[in-house]
Formats: structure tokens, C-alpha cells, sequence
């Protein structure tokens, strides 16, 4: 044999074959790991750079990975395969062998040409969205009228707050002509547009519009050119794609095959379907949010996942083989792209399921990671803002716990029960937990309930997700059967919707946790802890025990050591944010409303704490959107035997839409006049309302609309009886009457009392008269604890202090509890 022969013989033996599979057999799997974490990581960092800092890491990065290179080619050819043979035989002798340098130095390279590659981008791209005319035009404010085309759905958001709705909206798009009065540029940069609400909705991705506004800097670190501050409604100039408008068509058709739901229902699907949430109830958006849920309706790789995981199941059931079941996830996951419409969260969001999908199927994850690094270093390279989104990292640790975790997770539990009902729970509690650091360094809170929340949920989104699908097909064809199938997936996400609410009702649903990075570093430094005593033996799994009793009796114990509302609550303050509401009890499961807040939802969380079913009567003291903008959540589930308002009728648009309502439902409205009395509860604990003004008819001054409506405040004095009459204790509620009207009351005659619940959020507009008649020992303030107003005045608490008032605030207290102690009042907040 000579020598070229021993030496092939070496190189293609067996002997070398077991050295190459046992020392690089692991590294395709997971080579593009670690370029696709530096990339990622960046981009982070260069794009709140400079274009000259992102170009000079470029450079140094291709220099490094040049003298890697060239180190690695001084190496002789035959070294690589000797290091192996001799590791080979070492490690038949039991040694612990490294692996050497060779991939280790590949590695290196890949991760210094990704990061090159990554700032080469970032350069480019932050020259672009800093240079040019836009950016020139936005540093001076100009007045400009642009032609754009609009790149993902118009977000249209109501203003909640203030004395009328105000709908805003914000609009990604991109920017293709920019003319000022004198000049006209063609561009194409992106840029975000902020203006009314009037025009947007039915709006579509692809299509071109005409603005006018004017132009301001663009925030620091964002691929932005500017931001565009639009006057007045769109021009349109063309229609959608056709892609589009067939997308449009089936979530329009599917919302109309909803609509023979329950409200709630009807919201619910198309969100859970297609990402489509338009019309779901507030409350029901707070409980999925409160339950770990919000999930389901985010168009986003967890999502997706949670779908492919869904047809995986049904494909399993069928017996199909594991290619096929990839096959038909990924099918599903196209369709979803296209009646979700092909945006570019849901574009982001299919590849990282048809990821999670693949690797699901074939049952491989290690390929599945692979493919997860590779779609993540793809996209830092087609779009590097990316790697400043929350919805992205989202995406990619969902992907990756559903990769990583589940596997493991389902085998586990497979050797317990049923291998369908393994995966089922293993797959939505491996995303929960993954994703659980990103939701830390977002909201500073931990979701206790969501991995229950979502195991209890999860059987109910397949079924729910597949005839939705299904329905949105058909609807263009019959909607007869498209509305058959939406009425078995109501049932599904009724379940869902029942999950999430009681759920939400929880005592310890969530519990606060530091924010930001301090926080995500004290969870992962727990979870390390957690790991390293958690596979010890023996007393190490006796302090882990401890630890754990430690930890739930902080996040747990408290709560329901302190459990809320106290008992023989008379009258609470809910935390509605800017705006008033009040319950005052009426009796067992019985409150008498005062006010709504401005949104549904904290309006309706603070009844069912309270455990209010029935609203023998509601009192909306004058109809601004921060005291009547609720209505809806108190009438959720809850029968209201009438509604007193405000004789004064400004603004008309809020009135009117009280008044549909009420008629809607079948509510008496009612204008009392002053001296109309009410007593409610049993006879052992009464409480007293009586309305002390307005008088119908009654001139009303301010300055302006805002203060006149304010001025028209129902105005309420409360007493509370014991059983043999004695009184013990009363409060006034004073709307949001400001001096005008505090002295014409005062004119009138002004009752001492025990509480005031001060007027208008504790503006400055107070007469100091007219507080010092109260005599109250205590003042109540409803503020929300972000607003424009600047409510409560300073001027106001030093007024309250000087008179001798203690002030309790729901902004600071959150919701606050007036209860009987020692025959007197007491205030009991429940803190934030």
C-alpha cells in the first residue's frame, strides 16, 4: 500500500469517521447561534449610533475576520484530521477530550463577518433615515404636503381623557414625495404619522395617500426619517394591492359572520383568528392581559406557534407521518399570513412559526434551532430595527422555548399520561416560560397565572382557530355556512373568555416585579439559583423548598392576608385612572354607581372586585368622557334599575351617546330635582342620597364649554345609619364643580360633613369658602396618575392641608375604601 493509500485510508477510515461525527456532529445544529446573538445584539447598540460608528465597527470587523482567516490557512492540511485521530483514541480510553480550535476559530469567523455584515446594514440604514431633504425639512419644522404609502394597518386609538372623545391615530408608512411651498422632492424613507382619527379606519396596507401637516425629528434609535404631524383627513390617491383587498375582504367577511355571537364572543374571534381586535371589549382586553392571554390575539410568532401546535395535533390525530404534519402546519400558517394580512409583523411572525413548525414536525429541534438563528440573523440583516422591538424578541424566545423546552417537557410528561395531551400542555407552557424575561423587562411584572391560564385555554384555540378559519373562507361564499361554523367556535372562545376573567379575578394573578434590566437580571439570577439547588439532593432540595415557601408567601400571602374590599365596606373610590367612579353598597351584591370613569374596563374590574351584581341606581353626575366613558362596563352582566344625569346636555356627543345606551337597554333616564332622596340597604346599615343640585333651569357660567358642563354637576350628599337611625357619618360628592358653581352652593347652603370627594380631580379652580364649610376631616381625590391637567393643584393640597383635610388619592393609593370604625369613618386604600 502506499503512502497516498494509508493516507486516504486514514482520512475515510472508521477511525476518523467516529472522531469527525463525535467532535463536529453537534456544531451544524448550533454554529449559527452565536452569529445570529451578535448580530442581533449589533444592531441593538449601533442604531442609537451614528452611521460613522456603525461603518467604522464594520470595518474593524472585517479586518478581524481577515486575520482569522489568515491564521487558519497557516494551519497544515493534515493537522485537523490528526488532532482528531489522536482525540479519537483518547476518548476510547475514557479521556475528556476538547474539541480543538478549528470550529471554535470557524465560529469566530462567522460571528465577525455576521457583525460586519450587521453594521455594514445598520450604517447604511441609519445614513439613510438621517440624510436628505426629510430629515433637513423636519429639523425646521416645515409645513410640507407628502405623498405616502401606508405599511401597516392605521392604528386608531380613542382619547381617553379630557371632556370629548378625540379618536387619534398613528400610521407607519413610507414616504415617496415631499413638497413645501417652494421645493418638491421624490424620496423613499420611512416615516410615522400622528393626527385625528377621521379618515384612517378602512384604510389598508398598500395603499397611497396624500397628508398635509407638518414635519418634526424622528426619535433617537428608530429607522425613522421623521415624524409627520398630519392636519386633517388622508387623501386616498390609489387602492390596496390585490392581496390586500382580498385579505380585507375575509377579515370583513368573517367580523359580519361573528356578528351572530354575544358581544364578547363576537369581539374575541376574529382577534384570536386573524389578529383583528377592533372590536373587542375593554374588559375582556384586561383580563387576557391580567391572565397571560394577550398572546392569542398578538399577531406573533407565539401565535403562530400556538396554531401549528393546534393542526400539528389534529394532523397526529389523521395519522399522518411527521414531514406531512410540517407540511400542513406550514399550509395553515400561509393562510393565516394572508387573511391576517401580509404586514410586516405578520411576514416576521409566519417564518418564526414555520421555524417552530418544522421543527415540531420532523421532531428535530436542533434544526429547528438552527433554522431560528438563521431566520433571526436573515432578518437583522433585511431589517435591523428589529432588534429594538419587543413584538421580535416576543417572537423569537417564544420560537425558542417551543424548540428547546417543550420537546423535553412533553417527553417527560408522556411517561404520565397521554402523549396528545403531553404536548398540548408542554408546547403553551414552554412559550409562557420563555417569553416570561422579555414580559419582566417590559411591564416590571411577573403573570403567576398565565402557564395555568394558558394550559386551561389552550384546548379551546384549536377548534376556535380552525372553524374561524374556515368561516373567514366562506364567508365571501355563503354566509349562511360561514355563520353555522362561527357559532361552535363561539362556545371555544367563550370558554377562553371565562378562562382569562376568572383568571384575571385571582388574588395574586400577577405580582410586581423590578422593571427594566435590574429586574431581568434578579429573574434569570433566580432562575439560575432555582437550577442549581433544584438538581441537587438531599438538604439542598429542603432550602429550595424553603426558598419557594419564602417566595410564595411574599407574592401569594400578602394578598390574601390583606384581601380586598374590607369588610362592611359603605362607599370606595375606584382607581379608574383620570376620571371619577364610585360604588357605595346598597345591600348584599348591590351598589349604588356615581360615575363611570372614562374606560369600561376599571370601571367593571372595581365592581367585580366588590362583588357587585345589581346597580339599583346610577347617578352620572354630567356627561364628559371621564365620568360616563365607562357606562358600558358597569351595565356588563349587571341589571341597573335607572340612570340620573346631569339636566345640562353639553357636549351633545357624549349625552347622545348616553342616552342610545340607555334607550338600547331598556334603562330609565331620569333628571331629578334638588331635594330627590333615596335610601337603600337593610335596615341594620341605610345609606342616604339626596341630591342637592343642580336645579333644572338653573343659569350655569364658566369659561368655556368645558367648565360649564362642569358647573352642571349632580351634586350628592350620603348618610350612613346604624340600625336604630343613628347617623354615622356622611359625604359630599361634588362633581367636577368648579368656583362658579361651589358658590352658588355655598349660597345655598353648604352640609358639614365627614368626607369630601373633591371636586374636579382637585384642580385649582376651587373656592376655599366653600371647602371650609364642608368641615370634612378627610378629602377624597379621583386622579388618574399620568394626565395633562395637572390635577391635583398644588395649590389645592396646601388649601385641603391648611383647613385640616388628611387627602387620600387614588393615583397614589389606588382604589380607596370608606368603612364604619369605632362609629366613624375610616378610609382604607388598598394600595398600589
Amino acid at each position: 500500500m502506499t503512502s497516498r493509500e494509508v493516507q486516504e485510508e486514514r482520512l475515510d477510515g472508521p477511525t476518523f469517521r467516529e472522531a469527525r461525527e463525535g467532535w463536529l456532529g453537534d456544531v451544524p445544529s448550533v454554529v449559527l447561534v452565536a452569529p445570529a446573538l451578535a448580530s442581533w445584539a449589533t444592531a441593538l447598540v449601533l442604531l442609537g449610533c451614528a452611521a460613522v460608528v456603525a461603518g467604522l465597527v464594520a470595518g474593524v470587523s472585517v479586518t478581524g475576520a481577515a486575520v482569522v482567516y489568515a491564521m487558519g490557512r497557516r494551519r497544515p492540511p493534515g493537522a485537523v484530521f490528526e488532532r482528531a485521530r489522536r482525540s479519537s483514541v483518547r476518548r476510547s480510553h475514557g479521556e475528556v477530550v476538547s474539541r480543538g480550535t478549528g470550529p471554535v476559530a470557524n465560529m469566530g469567523l462567522a460571528v465577525l463577518a455576521c457583525l460586519a455584515a450587521t453594521a455594514a446594514v445598520v450604517a447604511f440604514k441609519v445614513h439613510t433615515v438621517s440624510s436628505g431633504p426629510v430629515v433637513e425639512l423636519a429639523a425646521r419644522g416645515a409645513t410640507i404636503t407628502a405623498e405616502v404609502v401606508i405599511t401597516d394597518d392605521p392604528r386608531v386609538r380613542p382619547h381617553r381623557g379630557g371632556v370629548a372623545r378625540r379618536d387619534s391615530a398613528v400610521i407607519e408608512a413610507q414616504m415617496v414625495v415631499v413638497a413645501t411651498t417652494q421645493t418638491r422632492f421624490v424620496v423613499d424613507v420611512p416615516v410615522i404619522l400622528l393626527g385625528p382619527g377621521d379618515g384612517w379606519k378602512g384604510l389598508l396596507p398598500s395603499q397611497r395617500v396624500r397628508v398635509r401637516g407638518r414635519l418634526g425629528p424622528a426619535e433617537p434609535g428608530e429607522l425613522t426619517a421623521a415624524v409627520v404631524l398630519v392636519r386633517g383627513p388622508p387623501e386616498p390617491l390609489s387602492g390596496p394591492s390585490s392581496l390586500q383587498s382580498a385579505a380585507g375582504a375575509l377579515r370583513a367577511g368573517l367580523r359580519e359572520a361573528s356578528d351572530v355571537l354575544p358581544p364578547d364572543e363576537r369581539g374575541l374571534l376574529p382577534g384570536l383568528v386573524v389578529g383583528d381586535v377592533s372590536r373587542m371589549d375593554d374588559q375582556v382586553k384586561q383580563d387576557f392581559k391580567t391572565a397571560g392571554l394577550s398572546h392569542l390575539t398578538a399577531v406573533s410568532g407565539a401565535n403562530l406557534a400556538f396554531v401549528a401546535g393546534a393542526v400539528l395535533l389534529i394532523a397526529r390525530l389523521a395519522g399522518l407521518p411527521l414531514p406531512v404534519r410540517a407540511v400542513v402546519a406550514v399550509a395553515a400558517m400561509l393562510g393565516f399570513a394572508v387573511v391576517a394580512r401580509p404586514s410586516p409583523s405578520v411576514l416576521r411572525a409566519l417564518v418564526m412559526g414555520t421555524v417552530a413548525a418544522i421543527a415540531l414536525g420532523t421532531g428535530r429541534s436542533r434544526d429547528g434551532l438552527a433554522a431560528l438563528s438563521a431566520t433571526v440573523l436573515g432578518l437583522m440583516l433585511f431589517d435591523p430595527g428589529l432588534a429594538r422591538q419587543y413584538g421580535f424578541a416576543l417572537s423569537v424566545f417564544a420560537t425558542g422555548g417551543i424548540l428547546l423546552i417543550a420537546p423535553r417537557w412533553r417527553d417527560r410528561l408522556a411517561m404520565r399520561m397521554p402523549a396528545l395531551l403531553a404536548e398540548a400542555i408542554a408546547v403553551p407552557a414552554a412559550a409562557q416560560v420563555a417569553v416570561t424575561p422579555v414580559l419582566v423587562l417590559m411591564s416590571g411584572r411577573l403573570d403567576l397565572v398565565a402557564i395555568p391560564a394558558n394550559l386551561l385555554a389552550g384546548p379551546a384555540v384549536a377548534p376556535a382557530t380552525v372553524l374561524g378559519f374556515a368561516a373567514a373562507l366562506l364567508a365571501p361564499l355563503s354566509m349562511g355556512m360561514a355563520q353555522i361554523l362561527v357559532r361552535p367556535a363561539g362556545l371555544a372562545v367563550g370558554w377562553i373568555i371565562a378562562v382569562a376573567e376568572r383568571a384575571a379575578d385571582l388574588p395574586a394573578a400577577t405580582a410586581d416585579w423590578p422593571g427594566g434590566m435590574p429586574g431581568l437580571g434578579l429573574l434569570v439570577a433566580a432562575a439560575v439559583v432555582g437550577w442549581v439547588i433544584l438538581r441537587g439532593r438531599g438538604r439542598r432540595r429542603v432550602v429550595a423548598a424553603l426558598v419557594i415557601g419564602v417566595l410564595l408567601a411574599v407574592l401569594i400571602a400578602g394578598p390574601v392576608a390583606s384581601p380586598w374590599p374590607p369588610p362592611g365596606w359603605l362607599m370606595v373610590v375606584c382607581d379608574v385612572g383620570q376620571g371619577d367612579a364610585m360604588a357605595l353598597s346598597a345591600g348584599a351584591g348591590k351598589a349604588v354607581v356615581v360615575d363611570t370613569g372614562p374606560e369600561p374596563g376599571p370601571a367593571d374590574r372595581c365592581l367585580r372586585d366588590l362583588g357587585v351584581h345589581q346597580v339599583p341606581l346610577m347617578v352620572l353626575t354630567h356627561p364628559h368622557l371621564d365620568h360616563v366613558g365607562g357606562l358600558t362596563g358597569v351595565l356588563r352582566g349587571r341589571a341597573v334599575g335607572a340612570v340620573v344625569v346631569s339636566p345640562g346636555r353639553v357636549p351633545e356627543r357624549e349625552s347622545a351617546r348616553v342616552s342610545w345606551e340607555l334607550r338600547e337597554r331598556r334603562i330609565p333616564e331620569w333628571v331629578t330635582p334638588p331635594g330627590t332622596r333615596w335610601r337603600f340597604g337593610p335596615a341594620e346599615l341605610t345609606v342616604e342620597l339626596t341630591v342637592l343640585a343642580p336645579a333644572p333651569g338653573a343659569a350655569r357660567e364658566g369659561p368655556g364649554e368645558g367648565a360649564i358642563a362642569n358647573n352642571g354637576s349632580v351634586v350628592l350628599l350620603v348618610r350612613w345609619s346604624g340600625e336604630t337611625g343613628a347617623l354615622i357619618g356622611s359625604a359630599l360628592l361634588a362633581g367636577d364643580l368648579e368656583t362658579e358653581a361651589q358658590a352658588a352652593l355655598l349660597r345655598a347652603g353648604v352640609p358639614q360633613v365627614d368626607l369630601l370627594k373633591v371636586p374636579h380631580h382637585g384642580s385649582s379652580r376651587q373656592d376655599p369658602a366653600f371647602l371650609a364649610a364642608t368641615r370634612a376631616r378627610a378629602a377624597l381625590i379621583s386622579v388618574g396618575a399620568v394626565n395633562d391637567y395637572g390635577h391635583p393643584s398644588p395649590l389645592t393640597l396646601r388649601r385641603l392641608s391648611w383647613l385640616g383635610m388628611r387627602p387620600y388619592r387614588t393615583d397614589l393609593s389606588g382604589d380607596l375604601a370608606v368603612v364604619a370604625h369605632s362609629g366613624r369613618l375610616a378610609v382604607v386604600p388598598r394600595g398600589r
